[in-house]
């Protein structure tokens, strides 16, 4: 199941853009607590690092991924997901945009 909508958020404006422009992403926080970003990349080959292990939804268009260690291209579309360990990285490749959320834990 896609997420459509996120109610009861608070969204912070200003956007992160990475890559030049190729992602741009709003953190959002829930009332409890919870960190998560919503985005979209834009056409490209990136390589993301992460720090806390993340969870990648694509809620929109697709991608393809390979974590860090295999030389595994993987298919993911709007409704499936992706996890990625904490302190490793991924890379991501995007033919037409990408939309997804970013759920961080």
């Amino acid at each position: 199941m896609t997420t459509e909508r996120i109610d009861g958020v608070s969204v912070t404006t200003k956007a992160n853009v990475y890559f030049d422009g190729k992602c741009v992403s709003h953190n959002i926080t829930y009332p409890d607590g919870t960190k998560k970003s919503v985005g979209v990349i834009l056409p490209a080959t990136l390589t993301f690092n992460t720090g806390a292990p993340e969870i990648m939804e694509g809620v929109g268009g697709a991608c393809e991924y390979k974590l860090a260690g295999s030389d595994t291209w993987v298919a993911s579309g709007a409704g499936e997901q992706f996890s990625v360990p904490g302190n490793s990285k991924f890379e991501i490749r995007v033919s037409s945009a990408y939309h997804y959320i970013c759920h961080f834990g």
